[in-house]
């Protein structure tokens, strides 16, 4: 799976992902639409964790 799968569901993902990560903030999850690469590259900052490992949790969630 390339693409991230969270438009219809992202407030769930958004909820799941700061209960694993207590220093994300809501600025640090805000997606808009055609910027997921932003979106993973302030979470890659903040978890310490490869663009490829990110997608494959959010998959999962």
């Amino acid at each position: 799976m390339d693409n991230l799968r969270i438009k219809g569901n992202w407030n769930q993902i958004k909820g799941k992902l700061k209960q694993n990560y207590a220093d994300l903030t809501d600025d640090d999850l805000t997606y808009v639409e055609g910027k997921e690469d932003e979106l993973l590259g302030r979470l890659q900052e903040k978890t310490g964790k490869s663009k490829d490992e990110l997608k494959a949790e959010i998959n999962k969630m």
